[in-house]
């Protein structure tokens, strides 16, 4: 899709005297960089996508709800630069679910910015399942409201089923759409309850574009309102680092006594390879890309791959498997001509509690589409003439949904490998994922499933379809439920060296000067959508690297 900056003269060469090289610019690492960029170091940004204009958003808008185009031609996925491999009984359509670019996955992502709970830093302690992270909640919890503050996230301060706050959220919460009012009272009616979701979406408080409601946020969101880390790439260039695009890490180098990475090596467009030194590396390329970055960077001192002496490199793999309930209401035009976030409200009220030691925890969000549209229908259908306007006009604009990420717990055979059989288009072997969701995720989804159908029910509703995510025909929808949205693990963090890859400063254990940023460090996946909590990680990290590294 055209629309992207082209790589005309840039200077992509290395840059001299680095204090830190920080590969990747999704929400980790441009959170790292800005945090010690505003400190006054020298930072350059390694990212192996490109620089996406914001006039092609419309542009990318349009394909996204083109019945035609996929999801992974949004933000131009696809072809050998971004081969992989799927296994295990939940397969990932990878390529759907990221974006290699300035900005990361967050420029596709919807904006929900939950805190994980106090009880998903206690997992083992308080319910016998999974393991402790080496943090508690109290440690992150100032880096959730400075994050919270530097991104804009509007929410509810004094809404049920969340975490300890110390201040109010920067923004009002958003308001009920119409949809979710009818969630309200049918929750009302069975004990369930219904809060607005914390959304980071500018309502004009921010020095972006307000929401203008187009609805896309996810994959696109064209006014610029939903907070991209754009803005913070953006910041730590106005405070002096230096980010370089289409530049992808092929490997990290060590020197000869294997104490400390002394290159991150990349190449450019026109194929040159270049070494970027720098006295600190973070490795910031998402869950992803950085534990096979780390696995492409073997050496004789680490044959199975960087920092893996533990042998956990791409292990205890986690992701938040899905469910959905979609309903038809006959009577009731869902949606009365309004407009807005695709998910504004959310069901918190079955993610704690003492059934966790048999099912996780289930984080269900409240959509606000209305359905397929009438030209999706009618390709799809086998109906036609006075039937098929009959059938559109009972189901557009009368759809309900219910759609859950569930907790999954780390399991070692969960991992992601290197696919020697496939190369990407540097001839560097591929990633190869192979995920089962287990029991316990499972039971969460039954559970949440239930939940939504007595949900519809109570409404008055038909239960069209169970199981799955945003995409409303039954085929789509079970494609979209094979998750990846939310991948984590792979380079957990823990007190033992033996059985994690990086301290809870997110230090490697291996090497002097290796940080890693990203959902890989999670050492359990909760159930809250993980972006804020990996940004609240890198502020966290960028502050340990400036207080002790320099």
């Amino acid at each position: 899709m055209s629309g992207s900056q082209s790589s005309g003269s840039v200077d992509r060469t290395p840059v001299e005297g680095a204090d830190v090289c920080v590969v990747g610019s999704g929400p980790a690492g441009a959170h790292v960089a800005h945090s010690l960029a505003s400190e006054g170091h020298s930072v350059v940004v390694l990212e192996a996508g490109e620089r996406f204009d914001m006039e092609s958003r419309v542009d990318r808008m349009k394909a996204q709800i083109h019945p035609e185009h996929g999801v992974d031609e949004i933000w131009d996925m696809g072809g050998d630069r971004d081969a992989y491999t799927s296994s295990g009984e939940l397969e990932i359509p990878l390529n759907k679910r990221r974006v290699k670019g300035i900005g990361g996955t967050s420029l596709h992502w919807g904006g929900v910015t939950p805190r994980f709970r106090e009880k998903d830093f206690e997992m083992q302690t308080r319910h016998g399942v999974g393991v402790d992270w080496p943090i508690s909640y109290s440690d992150l919890q100032p880096y959730y409201a400075e994050v919270e503050q530097e991104i804009g996230v509007k929410g509810p301060d004094d809404a049920p089923h969340q975490p300890p706050r110390e201040a109010d959220y920067p923004m009002d919460a958003m308001p009920l759409s119409f949809t979710d009012q009818l969630f309200a009272e049918a929750g009302d009616a069975i004990d369930v309850d219904v809060q607005s979701a914390p959304m980071a979406i500018n309502d004009g408080t921010y020095d972006r574009n307000q929401c203008l409601g187009y609805g896309t946020c996810e994959h696109v969101c064209p006014s610029g309102a939903k907070y991209t880390a754009e803005r913070h790439v953006d910041k730590a260039e106005r405070e002096g680092a230096t980010v370089i695009d289409r530049v992808p890490v092929q490997r990290l180098e060590h020197g000869p006594d294997g104490e400390a990475v002394t290159a991150a090596v990349y190449v450019t467009p026109d194929g040159t390879e270049h070494r970027q030194q720098a006295d600190v590396f973070v490795a910031a390329a998402g869950a992803y890309e950085t534990p096979r970055l780390l696995l492409l960077s073997d050496s004789e001192q680490y044959p199975d791959g960087l920092a893996n002496s533990s042998g956990t490199v791409g292990r205890y793999f986690l992701d938040h498997p899905t469910g959905g309930v979609i309903g038809l209401l006959p009577e009731q035009e869902t949606h009365q001509d309004e407009y807005g976030p695709v998910i504004s409200s959310v069901i918190y009220q079955y993610y704690e509690g003492e059934a966790l030691s048999e099912r996780g925890a289930i984080n269900m969000m409240l959509i606000n589409v209305a359905g397929e549209s009438p030209a999706e229908m009618a390709m799809r259908s086998s109906a036609i003439g006075d039937d098929l306007l009959a059938q559109i006009d009972g189901q557009y604009g009368n759809t309900i949904g219910v759609i859950m990420n569930v907790e999954m717990l780390p399991d070692a055979d969960n991992r992601l490998t290197l696919d020697e059989s496939t190369t990407d288009n540097h001839g560097n072997p591929v990633p190869e994922i192979s995920l089962d969701a287990g029991d316990y995720a499972l039971n969460a989804v039954e559970t949440g499933q239930q939940v939504g159908q007595e949900l519809v029910e109570e409404m008055g509703g038909n239960v069209l379809f169970q199981g799955g995510n945003l995409d409303l025909s039954p085929d789509e929808m079970i494609e979209d439920s094979k998750g990846g949205y939310h991948p984590m693990g792979g380079t957990r963090m823990g007190t033992d060296p033996e059985t994690s890859v990086v301290d809870s400063n997110l230090k490697a254990h291996d090497l002097s000067n290796l940080y890693i940023a990203s959902g890989g460090v999670f050492p359990t996946a909760g159930a809250a959508n993980p972006t804020l909590t990996i940004m609240a990680l890198a502020r966290r990290c960028g502050e340990h690297i400036h207080d002790n590294e320099f």
